[in-house]
């Protein structure tokens, strides 16, 4: 009898040192990792030059979607992504506020037994522990300087800003949010408070999920001169020669198809021949800075997946990657910042990377954040689960949507999604479930997929997509044209008719109150 009560403790014990329990692996861990304002081609695994051993890592366990899309813009994709509704349903799609009508991926996980964590950017009114999260670090607005989101510190410049930002810990609000360490930089803040928060009794004991929401590399572009350096000269030869290179890569890797996709989409010709050698190193400046930020959070992220693998628990982790919006081609805004180049990347400095830039990082796809066209909707997403994927390193092009994450989550959490919460009702998921096509299924999806956003407004119903930006709609077979260059409106007018009373369909059906 002594001999089994020893080893019903030293079994008792192991399984507090070492973070599991029966329950912990009866179900996966979940990890979301999203960015912010990345372009289609910036990861090594999508054809960039940006150093992402981490991600690439991931992409090489897991799959890598081709055809994600969020919405365009940064808290109506939050708001999708956490309530599995469109921004519209939860009034999350004129400007950020609270989610209404909504449960959010923290409530329905931990009502389910799991131990729900976030940190990073929210970008809406409400504070994340208020709605199912555990713990709450970080962001609550959409932007803010990397260095310091407060005020001014004693010995430090005025950190270029827009306004005074709102920064969550757990249960309190701060306003501003000045931190005293000096060394700070939102990125790395981020991580460290996920890798605090793992190593809690209560993480370890039961499975968790982790929505890891970085700011980077939204501007203001803010980099360790460390992370700079590493791109010195990269992006001398310009903005053609580099999306040349990077859509070549796409090729080679089977990620674009060049009869479908052709090399087309590309800043006006002659725009970095008819800049001056100033404004060419201020350019690539400018790019060296953006890279850096994304190479900083690809470094968090293997930081994340070695303290999974110190845990033993990244076998049963899923570790999900994706970009709120395309690349961001608009100016900052910002009303105080320095001008002087000798600042670039610096606390004192608020800048972006521009239009020209934007389109690089969208390749092979037309614009950028906040058109409904490809790139300002389409991300890079990978699914990394090493003990649910048999197929590693393979592609999928089915069509997915932010939308689709809390149905595959309410499945993988073995839960179900509520018809009303606390006594309110709420909208029914809108998505379906991406986790057949995990292991290489079908999914099936009844219903178009629809965006909104400002004049922007795009339907998709199979491979025919309708899209817009102001009062003239187009089409496009993506299953041919997935760049959208062939406008099909005048020789398919029927179908686009159709497509186009859908879209006016769903959008009538919103409660104008709401």
């Amino acid at each position: 009898m002594s001999f089994l009560k020893n080893l019903l403790t030293v079994f008792a014990l192991s399984c507090l040192c070492f973070g599991s329990s029966l329950w912990a692996e009866e179900r996966p861990n979940i990890v979301f990792v999203l960015v912010d304002d990345m372009g289609y081609s910036d990861l090594g695994c999508y054809g960039g030059e940006i150093q992402t051993p981490n991600i690439d890592r991931l992409a090489e366990r897991g799959v890598r979607f081709s055809q994600m899309y969020n919405t365009a813009k940064c808290f109506p994709s939050r708001a999708c992504l956490l309530t599995g509704i469109y921004a519209q349903q939860s009034g999350m799609d004129k400007k950020h506020g609270e989610m209404k009508n909504a449960v959010t991926l923290g409530e329905v996980l931990r009502e389910a037994g799991y131990r729900t964590l976030a940190s990073g950017k929210h970008h809406g009114t409400e504070n994340l522990y208020d709605r199912g999260f555990d713990h709450y670090y970080g962001l609550r607005d959409g932007c803010c300087n990397f260095w310091n989101p407060g005020e001014r510190r004693p010995g430090e410049p005025e950190p270029g800003r827009k306004r005074a930002r709102h920064w969550c810990i757990d249960e309190q609000t701060f306003y501003p949010y000045t931190p005293e360490d000096p060394d700070f930089y939102a990125t790395d803040a981020f991580t460290d408070r996920a890798l605090e928060w793992l190593e809690e009794p209560e993480t370890q004991q039961k499975p968790f999920f982790l929505y890891l929401a970085y700011t980077a590399p939204h501007y203001p572009l803010h980099a360790w001169p460390e992370d700079i350096a590493k791109y010195k000269g990269v992006y001398d030869e310009g903005y053609h020669v580099i999306q040349r290179r990077r859509y070549q890569r796409q090729v080679e890797m089977g990620l674009v198809d060049p009869e479908t996709t052709p090399f087309t989409q590309e800043p006006k010709p002659g725009a970095w021949e008819t800049l001056s050698r100033d404004e060419r190193a201020k350019e690539a400046q400018r790019m060296e800075i953006y890279a850096a930020m994304l190479d900083r959070v690809d470094q968090n992220i293997g930081r994340l997946v070695d303290k999974l693998q110190a845990h033993g628990r990244l076998e049963n982790t899923i570790i999900m990657f994706a970009s709120d919006n395309g690349g961001c081609a608009e100016g900052t805004g910002a009303v105080v910042f320095s001008e002087d180049p000798n600042d670039a990347g610096t606390l004192a400095s608020y800048d972006t990377v521009g239009e020209n830039w934007a389109i690089v990082q969208n390749t092979p796809f037309r614009f950028y954040k906040n058109y409904s066209h490809e790139g300002g909707i389409c991300t890079p997403f990978i699914v990394s689960w090493p003990d649910g994927i048999k197929e590693k390193g393979a592609m999928n092009d089915q069509v997915s949507h932010f939308i689709d994450i809390m149905p595959t989550l309410v499945e993988i959490g073995e839960t179900t999604y509520p018809k009303s919460y606390y006594g309110e009702k709420i909208v029914p998921m809108q998505g379906v479930s991406l986790l057949p096509a995990f292991s290489g299924g079908k999914v099936a999806r009844p219903e178009p997929l629809f965006w909104q956003w400002k004049q922007g407004g795009a339907v998709r119903l199979g491979d025919l997509k309708a899209v817009k930006w102001g009062p003239q709609w187009e089409l496009y077979d993506l299953s041919k044209d997935r760049n959208e260059t062939e406008n099909l409106a005048a020789s398919h007018a029927e179908e686009l008719s159709g497509l186009v009373a859908r879209w006016e369909q769903w959008m009538a059906s919103f409660d104008p109150e709401e």
